[in-house]
């Protein structure tokens, strides 16, 4: 794992098969299926990550040779917040690492001439005594998922994390220091923004790649 040194809250996983997968989706050859299952995928080795040191707790189960008390993820104390629609395929991964969890949604407009964002589609659960993470999978500004926290924060949830695929420094730089109070998860930090505000060498534009527009 490495992190950030001026950053305390951002974990970036060094896996390599983390690496693996972020390389297939930055393949312009990649079609629209395998994009999005890989999203989902990454979704859920990110959240592999985020949860490492969650405490469990025991539950009594039925066994083959009777019953017993095992260590269990309550996935009820969980929601799981895509940011429409990039994030929708994300979704998937983590659901099927925790079914019990909620989720929510969000839609978030980016103005691709001054950059700003605005929230059109707000459907997100109540929060109080839950734990958020806000699935993004492009960290570019980084104004869309700051928005997007400040949003959630609104709920009062207990914590948030943010699982992310590919950021630019200055946009994961952004979020982490006006949300110093959140953990991010980010699979890869690449080099810079290009002059209109998208990550180089990055994957191109998540949401299009993902449903064929």
């Amino acid at each position: 794992m490495q992190r950030e040194k001026s950053m305390k809250n951002i974990i970036q996983p060094g896996h390599p098969l983390i690496k693996t997968l972020v390389t297939r989706l930055r393949n312009l050859e990649t079609d629209s299926y395998t994009f999005r299952k890989t999203l989902s995928e990454l979704a859920r080795l990110l959240l592999y990550e985020a949860l490492k040191d969650e405490k469990t707790e025991e539950i009594n189960i039925k066994l083959w040779s009777g019953s017993g008390n095992f260590p269990y993820i309550k996935g009820e104390k969980y929601v799981f917040i895509p940011v429409l629609r990039a994030g929708l395929p994300m979704l998937d991964g983590v659901l099927e690492a925790v079914p019990e969890a909620s989720a929510g949604f969000l839609a978030i407009k980016r103005d691709e001439k001054t950059l700003k964002s605005t929230v059109y589609y707000d459907r997100v659960p109540p929060l109080k005594g839950k734990t958020a993470f806000i699935l993004d999978p492009m960290v570019a500004t980084g104004g869309s998922l700051d928005h997007a926290i400040s949003v959630v924060k609104g709920k009062k949830p207990d914590r948030i994390f943010t699982l992310n695929v590919i950021g630019a420094p200055d946009g994961v730089r952004r979020v982490c220091e006006n949300h110093p109070d959140i953990t991010m998860v980010i699979a890869q930090v690449d080099e810079k923004l290009d002059n209109n505000g998208y990550i180089l060498p990055g994957l191109g534009d998540a949401g299009d790649r993902a449903f064929n527009t």
